[in-house]
């Protein structure tokens, strides 16, 4: 393993809920002590709305709210900050796609890619936009290991007229890595558009839009230690123009009259009414939290940990892994024979080991697969080696007692 030490003491949960061992980090994230102190900083000293008053508290929350704006445009290595809108997470950023982009481009004659594979917040939008506009809705297939039936990817971008291509960069169920560069390369070249749903990737993976060349990208404040309830939008700073407004209100406006209403340029057309300002400032704070421990070694650690994860798992009579692609990262999902994930999961519960079970919202995934769900454990920068073993140990006795 690396010399990177997980920071739990900087997470208060963590330390006084000891001696949980929480591994349903793809779900949602704890927050650390600096997330939480930047909410209680800007509620106690700074709070105000924001880009409207004239007062000097108003300018100090609008200067924090837009500076959280070029911190996370940093983050993804955007051209600009304008490029990255704010919304409530992964679900809204992929819905305001669906509906403001998609009718642009899709009719009859149209289609959506996504894969087999998808959250069904990057399934359900294109279903239902599809639906309006007659367009049809596909899906790349998954291989048995939980990699992108990439031929397959192929096939269906020749034999359709290929309008978006909507996927995930890393699975929430199997954790595969999808080769998202060589994905946008394909899509560009018969002409699609890509939206990437990188709500598991961005806590793990190192994010550059500009070398993904993803036109659209989304993910979520509250799975990688910011609040809950805020989320991301990169867009292309042409399409966003182009783009009509998503909702309608307060502060995207230019002006307003009984005859016509004119908008603000992106992101603000975006933005209708007042923003969770302190949700743009906690992330700012979880981003350069996550910048400070990927600094010390943190990706070496998480790659190592998830291998060490998966061997001691293996060692379990029975089990077996849902998902073995080359390419991981976060999620390590697998059922036992003999038991049901449902069961496994409330008898980890009763050993104080927090573990996701079902079908994880990707209900098409597990017909795919042909299984009714698994158990996940999905780790985070404050996991450890020692919260493997405890799993470890835990299962066995579940097993044993479910087994009897």
């Amino acid at each position: 393993m690396t010399t990177f030490v997980p920071p739990k003491q900087d997470f208060p949960l963590l330390v006084n809920r000891e001696p949980i061992v929480y591994l349903d980090n793809a779900a949602t994230t704890q927050k650390p002590e600096v997330v939480i102190n930047a909410l209680v900083d800007y509620y106690s000293q700074n709070n105000a709305n924001v880009h409207r008053g004239v007062h000097q508290i108003s300018d100090e929350a609008t200067g924090m709210f837009e500076d959280a704006r070029k911190t996370v445009a940093k983050f993804v290595n955007a051209s600009a900050p304008d490029q990255i809108l704010f919304t409530r997470g992964t679900t809204e950023s992929l819905n305001l796609v669906a509906y403001t982009y998609a009718p642009t481009v899709l009719n009859d004659q149209t289609t959506v890619l996504i894969t087999e594979m998808e959250h069904h917040s990057n399934f359900v939008p294109w279903q239902l936009i599809c639906e309006c506009m007659g367009a049809k809705l596909l899906a790349v297939k998954v291989n048995s290991d939980g990699t992108l039936n990439l031929d397959h990817f192929r096939e269906l971008l020749r034999s359709n007229q290929v309008a978006i291509v909507a996927m995930t960069h890393v699975s929430n169920v199997l954790g595969t890595i999808n080769p998202i560069r060589e994905i946008t390369d394909l899509a560009h070249e018969n002409g699609a558009i890509v939206v990437i749903d990188g709500a598991q990737a961005a806590a793990h993976v190192d994010l550059d839009v500009q070398e993904l060349d993803s036109d659209f990208y989304a993910f979520s404040s509250h799975k990688m230690y910011g609040p809950t309830g805020f989320g991301i939008l990169y867009g292309r700073a042409e399409l966003l123009r182009e783009m009509g407004p998503w909702q309608g209100g307060g502060e995207m406006i230019k002006h307003v009259s009984l005859e016509k209403t004119t908008f603000q340029e992106p992101p603000h057309k975006f933005e209708a009414g007042t923003p969770d300002i302190s949700g743009a400032i906690g992330l700012a704070a979880a981003i350069e939290y996550l910048a400070q421990q990927q600094s010390c070694g943190l990706s070496e650690f998480e790659e190592q940990l998830l291998s060490f994860a998966t061997d001691t798992l293996l060692k379990i009579d029975g089990l077996r892994v849902i998902g073995t692609a080359a390419e991981k990262c976060g999620a390590l999902s697998f059922l036992v024979d003999g038991t049901h994930p449902h069961d496994v999961g409330t008898l980890l519960n009763e050993q104080q080991v927090a573990v996701r079970t079902g079908h994880h919202c990707a209900i098409p995934l597990m017909e795919a697969l042909g299984i009714p769900g698994t158990v996940r454990a999905s780790f985070g920068l404050y996991n450890s080696k020692k919260d493997v073993d405890r799993l470890y140990e835990a299962l066995k006795t579940a097993i044993r007692i479910l087994r009897k």
